[in-house]
């Protein structure tokens, strides 16, 4: 049996130089996130949180300390193979959607597949899936500028998990919603854990999804705590 974790933080420092000064962001990080897991980060703004989950997904690299995803050292990755990384086995979501509005909604769901080397047919066809699974059977075809905010979001969210990534990285999912369509698309990523095993990594200052995580940790001061 494989008791690899699924991501795994080995003294992680981020700091960013400037000609005056070195500002550390992050201090030392241990993490370690098993294959399953649901696991919210708060934090207060400017506290590095976005900065965490940039490293977790290939991203950004870190200034000193070592990142292991299913026991791959990120940092001995070229640049193609942290792309194709990003691409299959990372998903993203952030607060704003970034849809392209000159395609429909299948298109840009599609996109993953199409980067990845799918044919349009297998791509679109996994689109639809992928969009039925969310909830957007009936606006495959709409041009994305006609979606609800919460119905734009969940779009990304189809795009996000298109090609079944291992983990799914959302920086503030709720962030730009009303309330009932933040707690829509809280319940459809906990559901996405649930039903597809998918490994669930959440910033956010949104405490109400935080607490529907197996699993809070804050950041605070550069370090990592786990929230009372």
């Amino acid at each position: 049996m494989n008791s690899r974790p699924l991501i795994d933080l080995r003294g992680v420092v981020k700091e960013y130089a400037s000609p005056t000064e070195t500002v550390t962001v992050l201090r030392g990080i241990d993490l370690t996130i098993e294959s399953g897991q649901t696991l919210a980060i708060v934090g207060a703004s400017g506290s590095g949180k976005s900065t965490l989950l940039h490293l977790l997904g290939a991203l950004d690299t870190a200034s000193r300390g070592e990142i292991f995803f299913q026991g791959k050292n990120l940092d001995a990755l070229s640049g193609a193979e942290a792309a194709k990384l990003r691409n299959g086995e990372i998903g993203f979501v952030f607060q704003f959607h970034h849809l392209l509005p000159e395609f429909t909604t299948l298109e840009n769901v599609a996109m993953p597949g199409l980067i990845g080397g799918l044919g349009q047919a297998e791509a679109r066809n996994m689109a639809a899936v992928a969009l039925s699974q969310v909830g957007l059977d009936e606006r495959m075809q709409h041009r994305v500028t006609t979606l609800s905010g919460g119905e734009r979001q969940r779009a990304a969210i189809a795009r996000a998990i298109l090609l079944g990534p291992k983990v799914l990285l959302a920086d503030e999912p709720t962030g730009n919603l009303d309330e009932e369509s933040g707690k829509k698309v809280a319940r459809l990523l906990l559901s996405l854990n649930k039903d597809l095993g998918m490994t669930l990594v959440v910033v956010t200052h949104n405490m109400n999804l935080a607490r529907t995580m197996g699993r809070q940790l804050e950041l605070r001061g550069g370090e990592l705590y786990a929230l009372a």
